[in-house]
């Protein structure tokens, strides 16, 4: 009954009900919501997942969705889960990869829908223009920077082999990164300034990433 499984989708208006509270905490620093409420965003969007899904969680396609967002739940919350590590940053860069990596392998394979359109060239010419402007800042990173960008511009590709919905969360998704590396790596970029604007890019992807992805689990549409 189509009714009746429309109501599955009930979780990502929680996952958008987090992602709203986090964003807004950012914008308003209201520090000690943000951190919290980050470690949040993930386990509501597979919360999410798993009722939409139903049954289908148990596959091998729902479960290799499953791992992405929970690879990205541990790059969300890098300094609590890695506490040992002196710097953060390569655990979160090495969680999110493998989240990606399991993206790309859903997109290319299991939800691949339409051949990848010529439009998806401009990642070639986005991560050219990112390596350009970070290069000289990156130090020891430059070489792991830049694979890492490959893998984000494979993800947003692959994305758009899905679904329009899929297409749009893979271009979100990878908007993101681009900012959080002006913050992290260029001087004089404001955290106030590009913060808020990371994580709205980021939770818009990462959301319609995983909306589009279920919609093709269990409708099979385009």
């Amino acid at each position: 009954d189509r009714t009746s499984h429309d109501t599955r989708w009930w979780g990502f208006g929680l996952y958008v009900a987090a992602s709203v509270v986090h964003v807004a905490a950012m914008v308003f620093g209201l520090d000690a919501l943000v951190y919290p409420t980050k470690l949040l965003l993930m386990p509501a969007l597979t919360l999410a997942a798993l009722v939409a899904l139903g049954i289908r969680a148990r596959s091998r396609v729902g479960a290799l969705l499953l791992l992405a967002i929970a690879f990205s739940w541990l790059g969300d919350g890098a300094g609590i889960f890695f506490p040992f590590l002196d710097d953060e940053l390569p655990a979160m860069l090495a969680c999110f990869g493998l989240a990606h990596l399991a993206y790309i392998a859903l997109f290319l394979r299991a939800l691949a829908r339409r051949p990848l359109p010529r439009w998806a060239l401009v990642y070639v010419a986005w991560w050219v223009t990112m390596i350009a402007l970070l290069w000289p800042h990156l130090g020891a990173l430059a070489i792991g920077v830049a694979i890492y960008g490959v893998v984000l511009g494979d993800t947003a590709a692959s994305a758009a082999r899905g679904s329009r919905i899929t297409a749009a969360g893979g271009a979100f998704f990878l908007a993101s990164d681009p900012l959080l590396a002006l913050l992290l790596f260029l001087p004089g970029v404001s955290d106030a300034l590009t913060g808020p604007w990371v994580m709205l890019t980021y939770t818009i992807g990462q959301g319609l990433l995983v909306f589009g992805a279920v919609r093709l689990l269990t409708r099979g549409e385009r």
